[in-house]
C-alpha cells in the first residue's frame, strides 16, 4: 500500500508525507544532528523499547489482523524509526515474537546488524508496560533518550566522565511541529519533506514487512472485515 501511495503522488505530481510525528519532534533532530556530526563518535548500538501493559481484548483493535492489529505496526514501528534514522537501512534483520490467538504479535524482539558492525536492539510488546526509553551508544559516548522516548522534550548526551541534560520542553504534546513541516513543505512547493522522505517510509515498511514474515504475522486481504468484529 505505501508503494502505491508513492507511485500515486509522483506521477501526479502532490505532496505526500508519512505521518511520524517523532521524525518532526525537536529533540530528536538535535539527537540525529548530534551523532551525524560524530558527538559520540562511531554509533555502535541502538537499544529502543515500547510496551504497553495489557491484557487487551480479543475485540480490540491491537489483537484484530484486519485492523493491522499487534505490537510491531503499532508500537514498532518507532524503534525502527529511531534505528533507521542513526544507522540507515539495516543488512541483517532477525525477529521473534509471541502470537496471540487471533494471530498478531503481542510480544516482539528485534535484531538489526550493520555492515559497520553496529547493532540495534529493538523490543516492542502488549503485555507488559516497558521503560519506553531508548539508548544510542557510540565509541566516544551515549545519548539516552527518557521514557516515552519518542516524543521526548529532553536527553543526556554523555561523554567522557560528564554528563549533559539538554532540555528543550515545547508546550503541547509535539504533534504541532509535523502539522509545522507539512505547512512548510506545501508553502514551499515541495512534493515530500526532508525529514521524513518517502524512500525512507518505503525503507522501513520493508523492514517491518520482513519481521512479519520472520514472526509469521499474516493479515487479511485489504477490505477483508472480521465476521465477529
Amino acid at each position: 500500500m505505501a508503494a502505491r501511495l508513492v507511485e500515486r503522488a509522483r506521477s501526479r505530481g502532490v505532496f505526500l508525507m508519512e505521518a511520524m510525528w517523532m521524525r518532526c519532534n525537536p529533540v530528536i533532530r538535535r539527537v540525529a544532528a548530534l551523532v551525524a556530526d560524530g558527538a559520540i563518535g562511531e554509533v555502535t548500538a541502538v537499544h529502543a523499547d515500547l510496551g504497553l501493559q495489557g491484557p487487551f481484548s480479543a475485540t480490540h483493535r491491537l489483537m484484530d489482523p484486519a485492523l493491522g492489529g499487534g505490537a510491531l505496526l503499532d508500537l514498532g514501528v518507532y524503534p525502527v524509526n529511531l534505528a533507521q534514522m542513526i544507522l540507515g537501512a539495516p543488512d541483517s534483520v532477525q525477529a521473534w515474537a509471541r502470537l496471540s490467538p487471533e494471530g498478531v504479535d503481542q510480544n516482539t524482539g528485534l535484531l538489526l546488524g550493520y555492515r559497520s558492525g553496529a547493532v540495534a536492539a529493538l523490543t516492542c510488546g502488549l503485555v507488559g508496560g516497558t521503560g519506553n526509553a531508548a539508548m544510542i551508544t557510540g565509541t566516544a559516548g551515549r545519548v539516552d533518550l527518557p521514557r516515552g522516548f519518542f516524543a521526548p522534550r529532553s536527553f543526556t548526551l554523555h561523554r567522557g566522565a560528564g554528563a549533559e541534560v539538554v532540555d528543550l520542553d515545547f508546550p503541547g504534546r509535539g504533534y504541532q511541529f509535523e502539522a509545522e513541516e507539512v505547512q512548510r513543505c506545501l508553502a514551499a512547493g515541495e512534493p515530500e519533506s526532508p525529514l521524513m522522505p518517502q524512500a525512507t517510509t518505503l525503507e522501513i515498511m520493508g523492514v517491518l514487512d520482513t519481521v512479519r514474515e520472520r514472526i509469521g504475522v499474516r493479515y487479511p486481504p485489504p477490505g477483508q472485515v472480521s465476521g465477529s468484529r
